[in-house]
C-alpha cells in the first residue's frame, strides 16, 4: 500500500529493538506525555485520537502504552459496543458525538465512528448506500469537530497478512488472551481483501488535509508503540510547564491514636 511522505530506513526498521532500548525510550516518552496532560489541563486544550486498523494490528497495545502512565480523567478512552437498538435509529455518528473532549481531555478512540467503513460494510451489517452516504458526510462532520477547537489525530495500524495470522493463532493458544479473539475476528480474519478495498475507499473519501491520515507499520509492536507516541507528541504544540518544587509536610502526631487490637481478615501470602 502506498504511503504519504514515508521516509523510514529500511535497515533500521528491520534492526531488532531490545527491550531495554524500548523501556528506556518508552519511559521518555512517557515524560512527555505527563508534560502533555498538565499543559491540556492547564490551557483547555480539546484533543482526539483514532485509532483503526484490522484484527491483531495492535491497537489495544499501543493504547496501554500511551496510557499507561497518565491519569485516565485526562486521557479517555472509548471503545463502544455494538449499537443498541435505539442507537441503530439514530444519524450514524451520533453516538460517538458525546464522548467528545471537553476542555483539558484527551480522548482516545479505540476503533471510531470508522467502524462503518470497515467491518460494518464487511461484514455485511449495513447498505452500500449507507457507506457512502457516510465517506461523503463524514469529511463534514470532522471539518466541524476540528472547527469547534478538537484536535483531530488518525491512526491507521497496518499489518502484514503473516503477522496477523500469528497474533490471532497466539490468542487461540494463550488462554490469557482468549477474550481478544470473538466470533467476528473469525468471521472477518478470512476477508483479507475486502478489508483492503475498505480501507482503500476509506483513506480515498476521508484523508485530507484538514484531517489526515497517518499509516504506522506494526509488524514490529515496540517499534508502532514509541512511533505513534513520538508522532502523537509532535503533532501537539504543548509546551512544559514550570514546576514548583515539591515536599513532603510532617505528619501530625498520633495524639494517642492506638492499632486496633481486634484481628481483621488479612489476605494470605502465598507468595
Amino acid at each position: 500500500m502506498a504511503r504519504k511522505d514515508e521516509t523510514a530506513d529500511t535497515a533500521n526498521v528491520q534492526k531488532k529493538l531490545s527491550a531495554k532500548e524500548y523501556e528506556k525510550e518508552l519511559a521518555r516518552l512517557h515524560v512527555e506525555l505527563v508534560k502533555l496532560q498538565q499543559w491540556a489541563v492547564h490551557t483547555g486544550a480539546k484533543i482526539c485520537i483514532l485509532f483503526e486498523g484490522r484484527d491483531g494490528a495492535g491497537k489495544g497495545g499501543t493504547i496501554k502504552a500511551l496510557t499507561e502512565r497518565v491519569s485516565p480523567r485526562v486521557f479517555r478512552v472509548v471503545a463502544l459496543p455494538s449499537p443498541t437498538d435505539r442507537e441503530k435509529t439514530q444519524m450514524y455518528v451520533q453516538r460517538y458525538l458525546p464522548h467528545l473532549p471537553a476542555a483539558g481531555e484527551i480522548v482516545i478512540f479505540d476503533r471510531s465512528w470508522y467502524n462503518r467503513a470497515g467491518v460494518e460494510r464487511v461484514m455485511g451489517f449495513c447498505t452500500k448506500e449507507q457507506v457512502k452516504s457516510f465517506l461523503t458526510a463524514v469529511p463534514l462532520v470532522e471539518r466541524a469537530i476540528i472547527g469547534s477547537g478538537v484536535i483531530l489525530l488518525k491512526y491507521w495500524l497496518e499489518v502484514s497478512e503473516a503477522e496477523q495470522t500469528r497474533r490471532l493463532q497466539a490468542r487461540i493458544h494463550d488462554e490469557r488472551k482468549l477474550w481478544k479473539l470473538s466470533q467476528l475476528d473469525l468471521d472477518s480474519y478470512s476477508r483479507w481483501f475486502d478489508y483492503s478495498r475498505a480501507r482503500d475507499d476509506m483513506f480515498a473519501a476521508t484523508d485530507t488535509d484538514l484531517s489526515p491520515w497517518y499509516v504506522a507499520d506494526s509488524n514490529n509492536k515496540k517499534r508502532v508503540r514509541l512511533n505513534i507516541i513520538s508522532h502523537i507528541l509532535e503533532s501537539i504544540p504543548y509546551k512544559a510547564l514550570p514546576r514548583k518544587d515539591i515536599k513532603l509536610p510532617k505528619r501530625q502526631k498520633a495524639q494517642g491514636y492506638r492499632e486496633p487490637e481486634h484481628a481483621l481478615r488479612a489476605v494470605p501470602q502465598k507468595f
